[in-house]
C-alpha cells in the first residue's frame, strides 16, 4: 500500500468537487478499492501502486477538463474514470467557457473582429457605444491568455471619473474608494472565473485592478492590459499608459467618444491618440456600431435616438452660424 498526494492547482475546488462534494463522492464510488480524502486543493489517496497511479492520471484529466470548461458534469467523470475520452464541447468562435460552462464568444461580426485583431496586434483600440460588449470581450481575451499561460497576469484599469456627478469624499481605505469606479470590471471577471479562484488571483496579484493614476512608473511585462472608458483620460494620462507596454504584453484600449465625462475645456486623450497613432503599424482598431449592441433592445433605440438628436443640434448650430454670417455680410 502506498500513499499519493495529488495537488489540484489550476481549478476552483468548488467547481471540481461539486456542490456538497457530489463529484468527489462519485469519484470515490468509481474507485472503491482506494481510500480517498480531499481537502482544499489536496487529494490524498491510499492503495496499490498501479491503482493509485491510474487514479492520479484520471484526476489530472478531470482537472484539465474542468480548467478548460469551468464545469465537471457527471457524464464526463464517468467517461474519464472508465478511460474514455469525453465528448469535446463545440469550440467554434468560443473565447472561453465562463462560470458553469457558459460559452463566451463574439456574438456580432465586430466582436469577432476584435478577437481577430487582438491576435494580430500588440495594441488594439475598440471604440463604440454602450452595450456593444467592448469591455466584456476584451476581458474574456485577457482571461483566455492567462488560462493558456500565454501571460502571467492581467492588469485592468479605468480613469476614476464620475459620470456627471460629484460624489465628494468616499469613506473607507484606498480600495473602498476606488472600487465603485472599477465595479464593471469585477462584474465581467465574476462571469468568467469561479469565485474562489478569482479571489486567489486577486490576492496574489495575478489579476490586478487599479485606477489609471497607479500606472505611472510601471513597465508591464508578460501581461494583457485593458484600459476601459479611455475617453475619460487626458492626453497626458493616455500617453503615460500607452508607454507602459512591456515585453510579451498586449494592450486593449476601449472607449466611447460620445460619452466623455471630462470638463469641456479638457481634450479627450482617446480622441487625440486615435489621430496621432492612426498610421502606426502593429496597432489594431475596431469600431463598433448600434448593430453590435447586445444589451436590452431598448438600448439600441436609445443610442439611435441620441445620435439623431445630436445631428439635429449640430445642424441647428450650423444653420444659425450661416444666418449670422449672412447678416454680417449685409
Amino acid at each position: 500500500m502506498i500513499e499519493r498526494i495529488i495537488i489540484i492547482e489550476n481549478v476552483d475546488p468548488v467547481c471540481f468537487y461539486g456542490v456538497n462534494n457530489s463529484n468527489m463522492q462519485l469519484i470515490k464510488n468509481l474507485f472503491p478499492k482506494l481510500r480517498i480524502a480531499a481537502r482544499g486543493n489536496v487529494i490524498k489517496v491510499i492503495g496499490d501502486d498501479d491503482e493509485t497511479s491510474q487514479f492520479e492520471s484520471r484526476i489530472k484529466e478531470l482537472e484539465c477538463y474542468c480548467v478548460k470548461y469551468n464545469r465537471l458534469p457527471e457524464d464526463v467523470i464517468l467517461d474519464i474514470a472508465k478511460g474514455s475520452r469525453p465528448r469535446e464541447m463545440k469550440m467554434d468562435d468560443v473565447i472561453i467557457y465562463g462560470v458553469n460552462g457558459k460559452p463566451i464568444q463574439g456574438r456580432t461580426p465586430n466582436q469577432q473582429l476584435l478577437v481577430d485583431t487582438f491576435m494580430k496586434n500588440d495594441l488594439t483600440f475598440a471604440m463604440g457605444p454602450a452595450g456593444t460588449g467592448k469591455t466584456y470581450v476584451a476581458i474574456a481575451l485577457a482571461v483566455r491568455a492567462l488560462k493558456n499561460r500565454e501571460v502571467r497576469k492581467i492588469i485592468l484599469s479605468r480613469p476614476a471619473v464620475e459620470a456627471g456627478e460629484k460624489l465628494g469624499f468616499l469613506p473607507g481605505d484606498m480600495k473602498d474608494k476606488i472600487d465603485p469606479y472599477l465595479q464593471p470590471l469585477y462584474d465581467a471577471l465574476e462571469d468568467m472565473i469561479p469565485a474562489v479562484k478569482l479571489k486567489e488571483y486577486m490576492e496574489t496579484n495575478v489579476i490586478q485592478i487599479a485606477p489609471l493614476a497607479f500606472m505611472r512608473g510601471r513597465t508591464l511585462n508578460d501581461a494583457v492590459i485593458v484600459l476601459d472608458e479611455a475617453q475619460n483620460t487626458t492626453t497626458h494620462q493616455i500617453k503615460m499608459f500607452l508607454t507602459r507596454l512591456g515585453m510579451n504584453a498586449k494592450m486593449i484600449i476601449t472607449g466611447d467618444v460620445t460619452q466623455i465625462d471630462l470638463p469641456r475645456s479638457t481634450v479627450s486623450g482617446l480622441v487625440q491618440a486615435l489621430n496621432v497613432l492612426r498610421d502606426i503599424p502593429g496597432i489594431g482598431r475596431v469600431e463598433f456600431g448600434r448593430k453590435d449592441i447586445v444589451r436590452h433592445q431598448l438600448v439600441q433605440r436609445i443610442v439611435q435616438a441620441y445620435e439623431a438628436y445630436d445631428r439635429q443640434q449640430t445642424e441647428g448650430r450650423v444653420h444659425v452660424r450661416a444666418e449670422h454670417s449672412g447678416n454680417d455680410n449685409q
